[in-house]
């Protein structure tokens, strides 16, 4: 996950890479003959990273309702573009066909639409770089000015008549500094929120107290998360309660876990969740939101007070930074492998899982094998 002006997952490139790469490994003369290794795949993952990542920093594509999937359509198109062996003009025609194409809308992400599309709406834009390549690469033409033509281009037509700004130039920025989600299944701006839950939830059954002993839940929080995962009101589906942080953190006060299964009607029909957030309050605390776009800092913090009807207090608990955040790396990455094993067991035999494991955690004998080698190691037995 990336945060800045605007969100995104950098992740979902791999869409459009790694497709790309096992057809260029099978059919080498799709890449101007070059077998491509998964070395090949990292480097062209660092460098999908750093195309949104960088100009995600500094634009914001959600405040003109755009979603920010039209980096990923970007950023693979580039790349993708390379990986095929398009010249400097192709590559050219390629990106801005993609900066001229329709774009996905924020719609399904928020309240009273948020939904299903959300899932699937990267992989959309993934298969659309592809398809895009490909047209430029059998001569369809490109277009100069596709961002800066004055009334018809990007700039003056989606981007209410603002260029684009760059806080930095491509290096490796984005690849150093983008967040792992590892501790619970929820959208990131809110990890820190659940943390302080469980952590105060821990505090209040040591104490002999329930979530029905709350009174009030104050919450600080950053710009971005008001913005996004701020919604009182009916919750429609797991869509929509995955991106509500009142009910993200009711869940762990009332039943001490978050799992994607508490985003079902069965757990989301109990009525203690609803009057839990009902208790809830928000605000902005503008120190956070300050850090929460320093370059140096980039924290996403959220701090947490309760108050029960008896007049006990718990906290104020502050989380600035969350598990998976680059400040917290050495406490991230042993849990990360601990997940990748997890979805291993949840599809493979067990001598597979053990073969999988031993490659990607070889990171010399990984960068050497072959894309379709990979690939054909992932069908499952």
């Amino acid at each position: 996950t990336w945060l800045a002006a605007e969100w995104g997952h950098p992740s979902d490139n791999l869409g459009a890479i790694l497709a790309v790469a096992d057809w260029i490994s099978q059919h080498p003369e799709y890449g101007n003959g070059k077998k491509l290794t998964m070395r090949d795949v990292m480097g062209a993952m660092i460098k999908a990273h750093e195309i949104q990542g960088c100009i995600a920093l500094e634009n914001s594509f959600n405040k003109v309702g755009l979603d920010h999937v039209i980096l990923v359509k970007v950023a693979s198109t580039a790349v993708v573009s390379q990986m095929m062996g398009l010249t400097r003009e192709q590559t050219l025609n390629a990106v801005s066909l993609a900066w001229i194409d329709g774009h996905s809308l924020r719609t399904y992400r928020h309240y009273p639409n948020a939904g299903s599309r959300k899932s699937w709406a990267a992989g959309d834009a993934s298969s659309r770089a592809v398809r895009l390549v490909l047209m430029a690469r059998l001569g369809e033409m490109g277009y100069p000015s596709a961002l800066s033509a004055k009334t018809w281009g990007f700039y003056d037509t989606l981007f209410r008549g603002n260029k684009f700004k760059f806080q930095r130039a491509y290096g490796s920025y984005v690849m150093e500094n983008v967040l792992f989600k590892i501790s619970y299944p929820a959208e990131f701006h809110s990890q820190t929120a659940v943390e302080a839950a469980f952590t105060l939830q821990n505090a209040m059954s040591a104490a002999g107290k329930t979530s029905d002993d709350i009174k009030k839940i104050t919450i600080r929080t950053h710009e971005a998360c008001i913005r996004i995962i701020d919604k009182p009101g009916p919750l429609n589906n797991p869509a929509d309660r995955d991106h509500c942080i009142q009910y993200m953190v009711a869940v762990p006060l009332i039943f001490g876990r978050l799992t994607a299964r508490d985003y079902e009607d069965a757990i989301a029909d109990d009525p203690r969740i609803d009057a839990l957030r009902a208790k809830m309050v928000l605000s902005e605390d503008l120190g956070f939101t300050a850090d929460y776009h320093d370059p140096a800092k980039r924290s996403i913090a959220n701090a947490m007070t309760i108050e029960c009807n008896d007049g006990t207090i718990f906290g104020e608990e502050v989380v600035e930074y969350p598990v998976g955040h680059a400040r917290r790396r050495a406490e991230g990455i042993p849990l990360l492998i601990e997940k990748f094993k997890i979805n291993l067991n949840r599809v493979f035999a067990p001598a597979q899982q053990q073969k999988i494991l031993d490659l990607c955690l070889d990171r010399k004998a990984l960068e050497a094998t072959e894309v379709k080698d990979f690939m054909e190691l992932l069908v499952k037995a």
